[in-house]
């Protein structure tokens, strides 16, 4: 796909999106996040690609909105909100189209956070499955210190990986945190030296990539749908998914490599 302010590459059955603002710490902007949705979608329909990373290009992952100016950026005028109702509609049709794209996405999801998330971008952060993160990443929910809310799914996301209380402490305080407490809160799954976070992301993409892609993106759903679902709702549609799988032929391949002691050959079918 030809974009101006995100890279995008697939190779090794893995697509890697890089928001690629570094001289603005990768604010988005509207062209930004309408090619960051294109490229999660791209990356959907790809048959050939197994597990998306996200990144960022320089110091930062992503700041949140560019606020200051500046070609593409969200500045006053006539393409910018002015009553409560128009923001309403602007956040629907602009910024949660990431969000939405991130929903339909079956495919495992990989944050490498190589810089600061903060506000709108930790947001986009926490839409991520898993977080590996660089150890000089910073995070900070901080709407609060400009008197806004969470707009951009950061009430759905958050307490879901760090629970409800401290959640709220992070919305609350909007103070910041690094990539060592972001581990010790569970927001992280680790953190790792900033020359070894690509290859870190890649190493666990491949280790995805090399499993049974059918079981793995039924997973994901069954896990996501099992929030919001009874005990009885959440079994049944594990009922249905361990139907799907089993006729794959990895669920076949499995139990045959297991028997003749070697690894698996998985073909995602």
């Amino acid at each position: 796909m030809d974009s101006e302010q995100i890279l995008y590459e697939t190779s090794d059955g893995i697509a890697t999106i890089t928001l690629n603002r570094p001289e603005r710490m990768n604010a988005f902007t509207p062209t930004m996040i309408q090619e960051w949705a294109q490229a999660l979608e791209d990356a959907r329909l790809d048959s050939a690609v197994s597990a998306v990373i996200v990144t960022g290009a320089g110091k930062g992952f992503c700041s949140g909105a560019d606020l200051r100016g500046g070609e593409g950026a969200e500045t006053e005028g006539a393409d910018r909100p002015t009553t409560a109702a128009d923001f309403r509609h602007w956040l629907r049709d602009s910024v949660h189209y990431v969000p939405r794209a991130v929903a339909l996405l079956d495919k495992p999801y990989i944050a490498a956070v190589n810089g600061a998330a903060v506000g709108a971008g930790m947001d986009m952060c926490s839409m991520a499955d898993i977080r590996i993160v660089s150890e000089t990443a910073r995070f900070a929910m901080a709407y609060v210190k400009v008197g806004l809310v969470p707009g951009d799914g950061g009430c759905y996301y958050l307490p879901r990986i760090v629970g409800l209380a401290k959640a709220l402490e992070l919305i609350w305080t909007g103070d910041f945190f690094d990539a060592e407490e972001a581990v010790r809160i569970g927001y992280a799954s680790k953190a790792v030296p900033a020359g070894e976070l690509l290859p870190a992301a890649r190493e666990l993409a491949q280790r995805i990539v090399e499993g049974p892609a059918v079981a793995i993106q039924l997973a994901k759903q069954l896990v996501y749908r099992s929030y919001d679902s009874t005990v009885e709702e959440a079994l049944e549609a594990a009922n249905q998914a361990m139907a799907i799988v089993r006729s794959t032929e990895d669920s076949r391949e499995g139990p045959r490599a297991f028997a003749e002691k070697r690894p698996p050959q998985f073909k995602g079918r």
